[in-house]
């Protein structure tokens, strides 16, 4: 069983999400042809936007390698990324019932009118796992492991709620909603935190740079595109890269932020469609007062331009951490990556205020790095109790980011 559900996930969302989303038009009572229209549409706009994903960091790519040449002697953690550290989660015994259960609960909370999100983002089904496989390693306890994994998705079901109406006015992906557990758990609460802050500080509280007025205000040197090529240079030069890769690197980024925004533009036009049906089906099934939202992956926010020009302009300052941070273990090379995903909850968070998104993007980034740094031992312990050999302490950007996992490692390190 758990073969058969790993090839599955192994398919990825842009094979996943077309048939996904045909069944469940087929379930709202869509006619096939729409319905296979619909999901091709989420599939395509979706494959888009990891292509325009993946130009990014074909991009920023010069600018990590030179990061990774430097001098890292004094780091003695390994920084494992991502990838490995969800890929190890599915070999607890329990990953292939966590996901049976996910889904049934997920359809029994629905029908009961308990939630109204309906999580289709099964791929990052590893934010539940990845902190039910630690606190299976550190209780050595199948039960508990499997426990933390279900309770957090049906966590994720309330939160993602919640937020919708946020989603909905910022990115106005009507029908949507974001499920990633990670982000919407943590990044955001924090960004609406640092908000009221900056709201109390004369003068900062006032200060209001968007993308929008910056073009307003500059014109041709405030528009979008300009912005990226911008942004690019400063990222090249910064990393002491030649003048080729420099302009590379600020023509890609220009593109990747006209892009994004286009992708999810295609997406939409195939959810938009699930989601009328969706919505139609629930009046006539459950009530005229029923709404459903699709919780999908935050990759959906990426069409953001302060998002992208944030995360950007956060891969020197990244590194930068790493040298001043006290008793820093781990050099953060791995988690240039992950900053794409982590900054668009804080820039609708900061409504698009780029001055507001970039202070706590840089502060939650800064928390990411010391939790990560600290709770090296447990993922350590998570990695050897999944099987994997690792040589030496690990880490990676979960346990900085994931607020089911600091709280667990958090416990066993206070408790033992």
């Amino acid at each position: 069983m758990l073969e058969v559900i790993q090839k599955i996930m192994n398919l990825g969302a842009v094979a996943m999400l077309p048939i996904v989303m045909a069944i469940l038009g087929l379930i709202f009572r869509m006619k096939l042809g729409k319905a296979i229209k619909a999901g091709l549409m989420v599939g395509i706009g979706f494959q888009g936007l990891q292509l325009v994903i993946g130009l990014l960091m074909e991009t920023v790519e010069p600018a990590i390698t030179y990061y990774r040449s430097m001098d890292t002697s004094g780091f003695t953690t390994v920084d494992v990324g991502w990838a490995a550290m969800g890929a190890s989660s599915w070999s607890v015994p329990f990953a292939a019932p966590a996901i049976l259960l996910i889904v049934l609960i997920n359809v029994v909370l629905i029908v009961t009118k308990r939630t109204r999100v309906l999580n289709v983002d099964i791929w990052n089904y590893i934010h539940f796992l990845i902190p039910g496989t630690l606190a299976y390693a550190l209780t050595n306890s199948v039960a508990i492991g499997l426990g933390v994994t279900v309770g957090l998705s049906v966590i994720t079901l309330f939160i993602a709620e919640k937020i919708a109406p946020k989603w909905l006015e910022y990115y106005g992906l009507e029908g949507t909603t974001c499920t990633t557990f990670s982000f919407i758990s943590f990044a955001y609460p924090f960004g609406v935190l640092v908000n009221k802050i900056i709201d109390k500080i004369p003068g900062l509280k006032d200060v209001d740079i968007s993308l929008e007025t910056v073009s307003e205000k500059f014109g041709f040197f405030g528009d979008t595109a300009i912005i990226g090529l911008i942004v690019g240079f400063i990222l090249g030069f910064l990393t002491k890269q030649t003048w080729e890769t420099m302009l590379i690197m600020g023509i890609s980024i220009s593109a990747v932020l006209v892009l994004l925004p286009k992708m999810v533009s295609v997406m939409m036009e195939g959810l938009t469609a699930v989601g009328t049906g969706a919505q139609s089906f629930m009046k006539k099934k459950i009530g005229e007062d029923s709404e459903l939202y699709i919780g999908m992956d935050i990759a959906l926010g990426l069409g953001d331009p302060t998002a992208i020009t944030t995360t950007v302009i956060l891969i020197p300052v990244a590194i930068l951490f790493a040298f001043i941070i006290p008793n820093m273990s781990y050099f953060p090379v791995g988690l240039l990556t992950v900053i794409v995903y982590m900054v668009p909850l804080l820039a609708m968070a900061s409504n698009g205020n780029l001055l507001r998104t970039l202070i706590s993007s840089a502060l939650f980034l800064l928390i990411v790095e010391i939790f990560a740094s600290i709770f090296a031992p447990e993922a350590t312990a998570m990695m050897h109790a999944t099987g994997v050999e690792v040589n030496g302490i690990v880490t990676d950007g979960f346990f900085g980011f994931n607020l089911a996992n600091v709280i667990i490692s958090l416990i066993h390190s206070i408790i033992g």
